[in-house]
């Protein structure tokens, strides 16, 4: 092999063997060192082009570990700090590595030897009589100095665009550590980092601006030292704008070539043509001029072409580029493909080649359809290089496009033409599904294209490819997904592609099922007449769980059935449950979600509580008297307590049998009445404690029967005229504290407490006022949706009536729902408090959408007002043969005008617990409530309203309330009354309808049933134990009837079983440790034979051959052919081996028999 050098500047071309240097045999002394002295073992490679890697391993080929105090140098040899007791060895081997030749040079291997000197003179003295050989002391510690560089400082050279590598290496006891600093600068962080722990640093692609000098300092516990190094930056000749650049000129034009570069020095330029230095050509050319960097050409003339070379030198390298210069007189030529078509999509951008050729450089102008006006202005751009760019095609800017490119020299013309074509578009995206498990879940994707294209479907999952399963259907335009899984849930995608352009939509599909029941039941805080059940809900499988309904059994009274106790909400996990006494409590707790219920759970333990006397007083009580000294009362019987009970009365024996309720009881006259007498004196020491926004603790110290007046004076953020209609509260019994609910919140209230009895109230207490803290608002006044669009919609809204404190903002919800009424993806935003509108953007058109708007204080948001609006459907969608699906019947919405002055827009919206009934109020009254009535089957109000019972709702002051309790699948007249003074009418609102929706019946499935999961689990039981019975039974090797008839019979081909492990004499088979999975056809070499028993079966195996026979009762008794070794022995048990085979083993032989 050999290599070659270039030298530009001389032209001469040098040649070298290529082959690695060896290292100079040489014998090396050990080098025997004392304990804590510096060290350097040098490597001295022989020299190679390109340098050697250096490395120091062992005799193992293993590295020699580097440290602080043990480091390799850049030049490859061996730094020790100070030396160790551990350094001492024989195999400190160098390694060169040649790139170029890919081959490595060992050094021979260095020993060193760390003395300790006074174990070294104990051991010498008894060969010198005792004279103490070295007299010096071990080395002591000492402050650094440093091995290399020498000297206290040093400079250095690097090229620009290289790697600095600045290297301190410093001795010293203890190790010294090295840090480096620029000296009036800081370090190029991101280009800088630190090798061989610290004592090398390295800066990589080396600037101007990293001249300067560099400072390393090491140093220990006694003492410093430092080394500055002063780098010096030349650069070798570089561009600043690129090489010079080909030129093209035509007669008579003028040009010039730029041959820009820099360095360190500063480099020289050299002109040459055709690779004669242009100071030295033979030709004069007076167009052409050299000024430094530059050649300029002035009036060009035919036959000036010619190569021109730059080369840029300094003493630390060169560049060398090559630039064609071309005289040319050429007519012009059109490149781009004649009669072209460009298609492009409608409001895309469309782009017109015109790639032409010429000299002197033609002039492009184009022309449409034969027009004689050029294509100069909006829309049209022309682009340098003669390309005509239209920013938004339009179907008006199809046809014939004409290009001309011109010059001194002639004309040329080229037609293209441009299509426009319509836009790919998903008319019907695919819908958000949420489909029970074994359900279908069909996605539609109606396209409509530009029918010169030809489109493509494709429909990905999760943006891969959809499940190789046939349960997946594609047609033209829907995906079908048959008897869907937990594993179908993802986001479904369809592209419709065509040449052009594609178009694409998602949908999710969730798999949801009923919820698992709820587990783990225990019974806390036990009572009287209350106990505290606590559950571990089940997984929701997809469906938040809405709600958990409660069972009991009364074992006691009706054993066997199940009765609704209570529900509770789908969050909480624990229900107090009030009981009645005298029974026997059993419970269960099942979920719902929005499929269904789920299982019930497994009963609680029970819970038993005692009998008790009724829970009230009998009702209907009736006295006459017979006598002038006697009274008979009659009552009506209560439904409490036990039925049967016996009472005594003071006087007289009192029996209460059955439904008869009538007792007769002599009154004797006599004594003096206890008349009470008015109260005097006030409740004494009256306090009030705030709990929360609605609800207040009130304390006295007067034991009694007392009466609490409260009234709300004013609210604290409303300029609201004063309230001074009082509420009352009873409290009666001994107490002297008590609870007043139902206040306003962020509101100011007087209270006082007074005292009363039969003769009325006493005086009132001091009067206490408070403030209630902020509460959660009320429901917006109102909700509208207006300025419907394509992909837009505007929502407006009212304030509500009830703010309970200052608004922070709203929470608007909405989410998309399809056409089966199932909602999608819910989005969130947060509004002002000040805000009363806003504008939806981006919206899917021809979509139904259902918002939620809540208003927000600092305690929290307050109910939310439903309402439901479409985006209005694309000009696509209402050209589509099949229309969208209509919405599914929702509850009505009625707006009507009130009849009276202070009423306006009382309107019906449906709610989850409930119709929430809105309304707008401003008259003086302050008892506003909502009056319900059942609409009658006839569809006709009775036309006197004195007939009409109607029920009465209490809405404290509110403008909205949710209505509760009405019943399913009937309807409501409802209206809003406000009650004047005493002699005043009330004002009544006109009525509005409300339907109530009924709720679909659920059928009972008896695969839920407790009694049949029960039964079922005792079936599998029982069949359990009878097959470990017959295994059991089979492997005691006991003789069966059919086994001693058999036995008169023998056959002398059957060979019997062994005694020791009733296993087959020969049994072999190559599959022993996995069992067969139903296969009822014997392996090649194992055949069945027909036997002499008439109970046996026929031709077993697929072929003939000798087998053997089962008997009546199915257990085998024949045996498999063959040679081999029996289980046993497969096992690494001898044939004679005392250990009996595991009842697994023997039951699995038992199977394989079998089969």
């Amino acid at each position: 092999m050999w290599k070659k050098n270039f030298d530009a500047s001389f032209n001469t071309l040098h040649s070298s063997d290529a082959r690695s240097p060896l290292w100079s045999k040489e014998k090396i002394d050990p080098i025997v060192v004392q304990e804590g002295v510096s060290l350097v073992l040098q490597c001295q490679p022989p020299v190679g082009l390109p340098p050697p890697v250096i490395f120091w391993m062992d005799n193992n080929f293993q590295r020699l570990p580097q440290n602080s105090r043990v480091s390799q140098a850049l030049n490859g040899d061996l730094y020790f700090s100070n030396v160790r007791k551990e350094d001492t060895r024989s195999d400190y081997i160098c390694y060169a590595r040649f790139p170029h030749t890919q081959t490595i040079q060992q050094k021979q291997p260095i020993t060193v030897k760390v003395l300790n000197l006074d174990a070294i003179n104990e051991t010498m003295a008894d060969f010198y009589n005792e004279t103490d050989l070295f007299s010096e002391a071990p080395a002591d510690d000492r402050k650094p100095t440093f091995l290399i560089p020498s000297g206290a400082s040093s400079t250095q050279l690097v090229l620009r665009g290289q790697v600095l590598e600045l290297e301190c290496i410093a001795e010293g006891l203890p190790t010294p550590q090295v840090s480096w600093t620029k000296v009036g600068g800081d370090l190029p962080t991101k280009r800088t980092s630190f090798l061989h722990h610290q004592k090398t640093m390295s800066i990589v692609n080396v600037s101007e601006s990293d001249a300067g000098e560099y400072r390393c300092s090491a140093k220990n516990q006694l003492g410093s030292a430092h080394h500055n190094i002063r780098v010096t930056v030349r650069a070798a000749p570089y561009w600043i704008s690129g090489p010079p650049r080909n030129l093209v000129l035509a007669p008579r034009e003028t040009g010039v070539l730029t041959c820009r570069a820099s360095g360190t020095p500063k480099p020289s330029i050299a002109w040459s043509m055709n690779g004669i230095p242009v100071e030295n050509s033979i030709d004069d050319d007076p167009s052409r001029r050299v000024e430094d960097d530059s050649v300029i050409f002035t009036e060009v003339q035919p036959g000036a072409s010619a190569v021109y070379q730059c080369n840029v030198s300094n003493e630390y390298g060169y560049l060398l580029a090559n630039a064609f210069v071309n005289v040319l007189s050429e007519p012009p030529r059109v490149l781009t493909k004649a009669e072209k078509v460009y298609q492009v999509i409608r409001h895309h951008r469309a782009l017109m080649d015109c790639a032409s050729f010429g000299s002197p450089i033609p002039k492009i102008t184009w022309f449409k359809d034969g027009s004689s006006s050029t294509l100069d202005g909006e829309p049209y751009v022309i682009h340098d290089n003669g390309t005509l760019e239209l920013h938004v095609a339009q179907a008006l800017y199809s046809g014939k496009y004409t290009c001309v490119a011109r010059n001194s020299l002639g004309t040329y013309e080229n037609h293209v033409y441009l299509e426009v074509k319509d836009p790919t578009r998903i008319m019907r995206q695919p819908e958000y599904k949420v489909v029970q498990r074994g359900m279908s879940a069909v996605f539609e994707c109606k396209v409509a294209h530009d029918p010169s294209l030809l489109p493509t479907m494709t429909w990905l999952k999760d943006n891969d490819e959809l499940p190789d399963d046939e349960r997946f259907i594609v047609d033209s335009d829907t995906l079908t997904i048959a008897e869907v899984t937990e594993g179908d849930e993802g986001v479904y995608t369809c592209i419709m592609n065509t040449t052009l352009d594609h178009d694409s939509a998602s949908a999710e599909l969730s798999v949801v099922e009923r919820p698992d029941p709820p587990t783990d039941l225990e019974l806390t805080d036990k009572k009287e007449r209350s106990v505290q059940l606590t559950w571990t809900p089940g997984d929701e499988n997809n469906s938040p769980i809405e709600k958990f309904l409660i069972q009991y059994e009364d074992s006691l009274h009706h054993r066997g059935h199940w009765h609704n106790l209570t529900e509770a909400a789908g969050t909480r996990t624990t229900a107090n449950l009030l009981l009645s006494p005298y029974a026997h409590y059993t419970f269960r707790v099942l979920a719902l979600n929005a499929v269904g219920l789920s299982r019930p759970s497994g009963p609680s333990r029970m819970y038993k509580t005692e009998a008790a006397s009724p829970d009230e007083n009998p009702t209907g009580v009736h006295g006459s008297g017979t006598e002038h000294n006697n009274l008979v009362i009659s009552w009506k019987p209560t439904e409490g307590g036990s039925p049967g009970r016996r009472t005594d009365a003071e006087a007289t024996k009192v029996m209460v049998e059955g439904a008869e309720g009538r007792v007769t009881r002599t009154w004797t006259y006599g004594g003096v009445a206890n008349v009470p007498k008015l109260p005097v004196a006030a409740p004494d020491n009256t306090q009030v404690l705030v709990l929360n926004s609605t609800l207040v603790e009130v304390h006295w110290d007067t034991p009694g029967v007392l009466k609490v007046y409260y009234w709300r004076e004013l609210s604290l953020h409303k300029h609201n005229p004063r309230h001074v209609e009082k509420q009352i509260l009873d409290f009666s019994g001994n107490h002297t504290h008590g609870m007043v609910p139902g206040l306003k919140p962020s509101s100011h209230y007087s209270l006082n407490v007074r005292v009363y009895n039969g003769k009325g109230e006493g005086p009132p207490s001091p009067s206490q006022t408070f403030e209630t803290p902020e509460g959660v608002p009320g429901i917006p006044s109102f909700l509208t949706v207006s300025d419907p669009g394509l992909d837009s919609l505007t929502l407006e809204w009212g304030p509500p009536k009830d703010q309970n404190g200052r608004l922070t903002g709203y929470t608007l919800t909405y989410q998309p729902v399809n056409s089966s009424n199932e909602p999608g993806p819910a989005k969130e935003l947060s509004l002002g408090p000040n805000e009363t509108n806003v504008t939806l953007p981006h919206l899917k058109y021809s979509t139904r959408y259902k918002f939620y708007l809540s208003a927000k204080t600092a305690k929290g948001a307050g109910p939310a007002i439903p309402q439901e609006a479409v985006t209005i459907m694309d000009e696509g969608i209402i050209q589509a043969s099949h229309p969208i699906a209509p919405s599914p019947p929702r509850l009505p919405i009625r707006k009507v005008a009130s009849v009276a002055p202070s009423f306006g827009n009382v309107s019906s919206v449906p709610g989850v617990e409930g119709p929430v009934i809105s309304w707008e109020y401003s008259g003086p009254e302050r008892k506003v409530y909502l009056e319900y009535v059942l609409k009658n089957s006839g569809g006709e109000e009775q036309e006197e309203d004195e007939k009409v019972v109607w029920q009465k709702e209490y809405v404290n002051d509110s403008q909205g309330v949710v209505l509760r309790g009405l019943k399913e699948g009937l309807v409501y007249r409802v209206r809003v009354v406000a009650e004047g003074l005493d002699d005043q009418s009330p004002h009544r609102s006109e009525e509005i309808v409300v339907t109530v929706p009924a709720m679909t019946s659920r059928q009972v499935d008896i695969a839920t049933q407790g009694w049949f999961i029960g039964l079922m689990c005792a079936i599998a039981l029982l069949i359990l134990i009878l097959l470990i019975i017959c295994f059991i039974q089979r492997n005691k090797g006991g003789k069966y009837p059919v086994k001693e008839k058999e036995d008169a019979h023998t056959d002398p081909e059957f060979q019997p079983m062994k005694d020791d492990d009733c296993t087959f004499g020969e049994y072999s088979d190559s599959e022993d440790q996995k069992p067969l999975k139903g296969s009822r056809t014997p392996s090649s070499g194992r055949t069945v034979k027909r036997g002499d028993s008439d109970d046996s079966l026929v031709d077993y195996s697929e072929g003939g051959g000798d087998g053997g026979q089962f008997n009546e009762d199915g257990s085998f008794i024949g045996q498999y052919s063959g040679k081999s070794i029996g289980r046993d022995t497969v096992q690494g048990e001898g044939p004679e081996s005392s250990e009996a085979p595991s009842p697994i083993t023997t039951a699995m032989n038992s199977l394989n028999s079998f089969v």
